[in-house]
């Protein structure tokens, strides 16, 4: 009888296998969980899937702040969200993606428009930069009346569009900041502010404490080789490492308000700080601000959802967004 285990080709602990045949197994990740249309019992938030685009498959969770006779006319400002999970694990539609943007949507008074885009490694880079762009056009296209979406066109305020991401959603949301210097939006819309959550960057030489060690096999180094094979540059492409060979300056960010999150005992932190430090060297003309978290660890606010410094975090990402 032929034997039925699999080989497995990659793995990496605690996230991902792929095994010989191409098929992949995520070891890490949050149950799916539906949308509230009738509003969250906690937040009053309303929310709702829709669907982008066909080809290539991209949808989103939408979210709406809770409307009262107050605030029913008004129109809100507009979050597009980039979940985290090193672009090969996590959902739009997961646990951890579904109660943040609750909360933040509770507390900012947004709209917000969470991406569902296609993972690595089927879906290698830059598929993730290309759906979350695709989905900011559709967006913006709402602007002067083309999209279809009622949410959008009835309470979004197109003045003020905000896109933002955790993780490797941080890192897209700096990708698209800078692609938005070089390339329109429809309606000519504009990004008004950009917040990136314990940013995945990285680049072959350690900085600061990061251990010399190990460091070319270090996880953020095997995920980077596993969704980006093809990178030009490879862990030094500017699309993970800002400060990489050939990167654009970031005085080309296209936003006028940058509010970076790090983590006291993230290993990614040092590479966020000097992010922000570049960012005010670098002639940007924006306002940029540095948010950190003491005695956490990275992406805690998932995990820990209901911990005072996680209040504290959500806090911090309203007011900016308000």
């Amino acid at each position: 009888m032929a034997s039925t285990t699999k080989e497995v080709a990659t793995e990496l602990l605690p996230l991902i296998r792929v095994y010989t045949d191409g098929s992949v197994e995520r070891l890490f990740g949050s149950p799916i969980v539906p949308p509230s249309p009738d509003q969250n019992p906690e937040t009053g938030v309303s929310s709702k899937d829709i669907t982008i685009s066909e080809n290539p498959s991209i949808s989103a969770r939408l979210y709406l702040p809770i409307l009262t006779p107050h605030n029913q006319n008004q129109k809100f400002p507009i979050l597009v969200y980039f979940h985290g999970g090193a672009f090969c694990v996590e959902s739009a539609f997961s646990l951890f993606s579904h109660r943040y943007l609750n909360s933040i949507v509770s507390q900012a008074n947004v709209v917000a428009v969470s991406v569902e885009y296609r993972l690595a490694p089927e879906h290698p880079l830059p598929a993730c930069y290309e759906d979350c762009w695709a989905a900011l056009q559709w967006v913006a296209s709402h602007s002067a009346g083309n999209g279809k979406e009622p949410w959008l066109i009835n309470h979004g305020d197109f003045e003020r569009i905000y896109i933002g991401g955790d993780t490797s959603g941080a890192n897209t949301a700096h990708n698209l900041a800078l692609r938005g210097g070089t390339e329109s939006l429809p309606g000519g819309v504009k990004i008004f502010g950009a917040f990136l959550s314990q940013p995945y960057f990285w680049g072959s030489k350690p900085i600061g404490s990061e251990s010399k060690e190990g460091h070319e096999k270090s996880l953020s180094s095997l995920i980077w080789s596993l969704v980006h094979p093809s990178a030009t540059g490879g862990i030094d492409s500017p699309l993970i490492n800002p400060f990489g060979p050939g990167a654009p300056s970031l005085a080309g960010l296209a936003c006028d308000k940058l509010l970076v999150c790090v983590a006291e005992k993230d290993m990614l932190r040092e590479r966020g700080v000097w992010y922000c430090d570049e960012v005010k060297k670098s002639g940007w003309k924006g306002e940029v601000e540095l948010f950190e978290v003491k005695g956490e660890d990275h992406a805690f606010h998932f995990f820990n959802f209901e911990t005072e410094n996680t209040k504290a975090m959500i806090k911090r990402l309203a007011s900016f967004l308000k």
